[in-house]
Parts: structure tokens; sequence; C-alpha cells
């Protein structure tokens, strides 16, 4: 009692509480920091997460292929209903992920803004042009036949506006699946060219499925595969090689009518022919197979690249 008095009547101010230590309640937790970085989710997440949505969405996907195609009378509609279930799958988990990115739809390739502009319609001509020139050389060479027209009247029209959208649809499957999300993370991670180099080989992984396909027709793949990655380094987005994608299939399977990755399609403009050696003419593969193709695509990568000349990838 008497140390209480003494305390009260001493005049020195009563000691504060401790002030409380916000800098540790501002830390982030181990959760987040082990998903997230100084540049938003970490880009091994990203594109783990990415392939985690995709392989189950695929699988929906064929089993929806599937049973439009027990309904359907026609086989090739249920090739353009597979082919668009195949695109939502590589779309549907970056839409999910860039909201979790707060990233711009744009930074993955096909910016809406520009969608369907100059540079889709000049790839579409260098990619028509592309595979005309080698099958030029190849006629030249006494190996191409062109044939008699297998379409006429109104079958034509109808065919040729067919494949020219089930041809759109592949390349948007394909090139936003290896360059479009995949392409951004793994950039992020690695850089652009190892990153490139990585999904253009699988880019020609993927096409083992398809029959009548050899090895020189697989690294033929992966050499348009680089390609494209060039034109994405060049452009900035994906329009270009989407243009380029579809104009030169539509014209393999169609326009030409020949084989495209080792796949010979119905609804085909002409009864074409090849005749000769298959390291020239590709064989069961196609033009694709040829060692001519490895010719004509190097040269389209370098008048592209003496063309656009700025790198306009950017992240």
């Amino acid at each position: 009692m008497v140390e209480l008095q003494k305390d009260a009547g001493s005049g020195s101010p009563p000691e504060s509480p401790p002030a409380p230590n916000f800098a540790v309640a501002a830390q982030p937790s181990y959760a987040r920091t082990l998903f997230f970085g100084p540049g938003g989710l970490r880009p091994g997440w990203g594109f783990a997460f990415y392939v985690a949505m995709f392989y189950p969405l695929w699988g929906l996907a064929g089993v929806w292929a599937d049973w439009w195609h027990f309904g359907s009378t026609s086989g090739l509609w249920s090739m353009m209903v597979e082919e668009l279930g195949d695109f939502l799958t590589a779309l549907i988990p970056a839409l999910v992920l860039s909201r979790v990115e707060h990233r711009p739809w744009g930074a993955y390739g096909f910016p809406l803004r520009r969608a369907f502009g100059k540079l889709f319609w000049v790839g579409a001509v260098w990619g028509f042009s592309g595979i005309s020139l080698l099958l030029a050389v190849l006629y030249g060479l006494h190996a191409f036949s062109l044939g008699h027209l297998a379409l006429h009247g109104v079958r034509i029209v109808k065919f040729a506006a067919f494949w020219a959208v089930m041809f759109l649809l592949v390349g948007l499957f394909e090139e936003f699946l290896l360059r479009g999300y995949t392409q951004f993370t793994l950039t992020r991670g690695m850089g652009f060219w190892p990153a490139a180099f990585a999904l253009s080989c699988v880019f020609g992984l993927i096409h083992l499925r398809n029959e009548g396909e050899s090895w020189p027709g697989l690294l033929a793949v992966v050499f348009i595969g680089l390609f494209f990655c060039l034109t994405l380094r060049r452009t900035g987005n994906l329009w270009f090689a989407l243009g380029f994608h579809a104009a030169w299939d539509w014209g393999e399977t169609f326009f030409y009518s020949v084989p495209d990755s080792g796949m010979v399609s119905p609804g085909h403009l002409l009864q074409s022919s090849f005749s000769g050696p298959n390291w020239l003419t590709g064989g069961t593969v196609g033009p694709e197979g040829s060692v001519l193709c490895f010719v004509v695509i190097a040269a389209a990568a370098l008048l592209f690249e003496r063309t656009y000349r700025e790198a306009k990838y950017k992240i």
C-alpha cells in the first residue's frame, strides 16, 4: 500500500503498452509466397495449372465429339465439332488463369482488337504461297500431278468454305495451345526461344497420332512451329501465324488435294498424285515430309525476318 502511494506521487507518466508489430502481420502467407512471386503467379505453377485443367477438359471434349459422331450422319461435321471442342479446351484454362493473374487477354497472343485484321490476311497469303511454291517445284521435277477435278458446281464452293472454317479451328487450337498461354508463361520462366523450341517439339509429337506420319514429317512440323514462333516474336501476336497455318492446310487438303501430315480428307478439289522417291515427295505424309519443305520454310523465315525486323513480343 505504501509503494503504490509512492509511485502515484512520483509525478512520472505511466508507461504505455508496446505498439503492435504490424510488419509481422503484413508478411504474405507461405502459400501465397509459394504460388506467387513479384510478377504474379509463378510460371511453373501457371503452366502446371494450365495442363491440369486442359487434360480433363480434353477428355470431356472427346466424349462430346463421340456423342456427336454417334448421332450425326456426316463424319465431316463431326470432325469440325471435334476441332471446336479442342479449341475450347485450350481456351478455357487460359481464361481462368487470366483472371487469377490479372492479365489482359491479348497478352496470350490473340488480341481481339486485331482479330482477322491485316496480319491475318497477310499470313494467309504467305501460307498459300508457301504450299503453292513447294508443289510447283515438285510439279517442275515431275514428282507431282494435278490430275483432274474431283468436284463440280456448287460442291466446290461448299467444300471450299467447309475446309476454310475447319482449318481456321485447327489453327486456333494448335496455335493457342502451343504458342498462346503456354508460350507466354514459359517465356517468363526460361526465355522466349528455349520455350519456343520445347513447345515446337511438342507440336511435332502431337502429330504422331496421325496415320501415315513419318519422322521427316514430324521434324518438318517442328521446323514450321519454330517459324510460327518467329512470326509471334516479330509481330507481337499470333494472327499472322494463324492465317499462314490455316491457308497452308487449306491449300494442302482442299485446293491441291494432297495428304496433310499423313491424312487424306474427303471433299478435295482435285485427283492429284505424287510420283518419285519419298524423300522428295513426302510419301504418305504429303509435301510436309519432303526435304523441299525445309527449304521453303527456311526461305519464308529468312524473308519474314528481313521484312519484320522489330521484336514486338515483350513480357
